[in-house]
């Protein structure tokens, strides 16, 4: 027969929930200290995320730029990877 699980009281899976989100601790650390299973603890911590959404700040006019550069240079960045990626394939065949 199995065990029977755990049964946790709404206030307990509250408190567990705002011991990982208000003092910014991993889930495990926090698991182990209440001995609560990881994965339900993180079942529990991305149900209240998703019934409490944080609504993100606009950026700026500063971040928006920087957001463009990192974009192009991202851009830039993958096309000179793929760029070798050939190249190396190229030349591996080559030598052969």
């Amino acid at each position: 027969m199995g065990s029977k699980r755990p049964k946790y009281s709404p206030t307990f899976r509250a408190e567990a929930v705002k011991m990982v989100l208000d003092d910014s601790r991993r889930i495990a650390e926090v698991a182990r200290e209440l001995s609560v299973h990881a994965g339900t603890l993180g079942n529990w911590v991305t149900k209240y995320r998703d019934e409490h959404p944080v609504e993100e700040e606009p950026l700026t006019v500063p971040e928006r730029v920087r957001l463009k550069e990192l974009e192009t240079e991202n851009r830039e960045l993958r096309m000179k990877a793929e760029f070798l990626g050939k190249a190396a394939a190229f030349f591996a065949r080559e030598s052969q």
